[in-house]
């Protein structure tokens, strides 16, 4: 059959082969999956269930609602104060093609929003830009998201996916976490309610800080989260870590997070927890006072 392929010059056809970014394999489950199904299902395998990562512009659509988004501080992009660069590359040139790459600012995205009617002060690690890293721009925009929140008495809502500080900027950016901790602080004073949802991945600077102070911390399923790597742990206390160590799972069981909620439920979670919030305002605004909250009703 060779032979006759040769001699018909069949073989000498182009080889047909399928486009780029048609077909995903699933990495939990190595289901193959169409890529239009997968957005169609929030970027959630249909086979296993795992949550693959959602682009942050998928993520502000699917949890805001339609026309409510309202972004702030888009002029704010990172300086390069220490003149780094590693292996030949400079901290300024990474940050223009990150820039080029995702077309956002830098690696936070904050704005006013309404989620399921209820107006909040939103915000959003932008992974695809340097892994979500936290630097002076980020760190600045989270305190004007608390400061907003807290003028205009919104609950402040967090969504984490962050490899933890940048450490192109070095100690500046180590400093964020001591300022966003304290511009969080503000929100206790205030009684203004503050929600984090924790995304793949929450690690390093970001989850030791403002990530995991929430009123209530939600969390993703199997997302990481902690602050160093499980590989890094591993490496320095000499022992093999317990099966999920630093997943959701694990954390919801030790008493980390308060939620794990699939992609699908994620919304209306946080709608319900925001009308929560509200019923337990609502006396205290006449005596200029928030009460506190101490569960979550089940059902609407």
């Amino acid at each position: 059959m060779a032979w006759w392929s040769r001699t018909q010059g069949l073989a000498a056809e182009p080889k047909k082969s399928v486009p780029k970014g048609v077909w995903t394999k699933c990495e939990r489950c190595n289901v193959t999956l169409y890529e239009v199904d997968l957005d169609n299902n929030h970027r959630v395998c249909t086979g296993c269930g795992h949550h693959f990562r959602l682009p942050t512009e998928m993520r502000i659509a699917l949890m805001t609602d339609e026309g409510s988004w309202q972004e702030h501080d888009r002029e704010l992009e990172s300086a390069d104060p220490l003149g780094f660069r590693v292996d030949g590359k400079k901290y300024v040139d990474q940050l223009k093609s990150a820039v080029r790459k995702v077309g956002s600012g830098d690696a936070y995205r904050a704005g006013t929003a309404k989620i399921g009617g209820v107006d909040v002060e939103a915000g959003f690690f932008v992974f695809e830009f340097m892994g979500g890293s936290m630097g002076s721009v980020v760190g600045e925009k989270i305190a004007r998201q608390f400061e907003r929140a807290v003028t205009f008495r919104r609950p402040a809502i967090m969504f984490c996916a962050s490899g933890g500080a940048r450490m192109q900027e070095g100690v500046l950016s180590l400093m964020q976490m001591a300022k966003t901790s304290a511009a969080r602080s503000r929100l206790r004073e205030t009684r203004t309610p503050y929600i984090a949802v924790l995304l793949h991945p929450t690690t390093g600077g970001v989850a030791a800080s403002v990530a995991m102070l929430g009123d209530i911390i939600i969390a993703e399923p199997d997302a990481l989260i902690g602050f160093a790597g499980p590989r890094v742990i591993e490496q320095t206390i000499r022992q093999q870590l317990p099966p999920g160590f630093q997943r959701s799972e694990f954390l919801l069981e030790h008493g980390m997070v308060d939620l794990v909620v699939p992609r699908k439920d994620l919304k209306a979670t946080i709608s319900r927890s925001l009308r929560w919030f509200e019923r337990g305002r609502e006396p205290a605004r006449q005596t200029g006072l928030v009460g506190d909250i101490v569960d979550i009703p089940a059902t609407d």
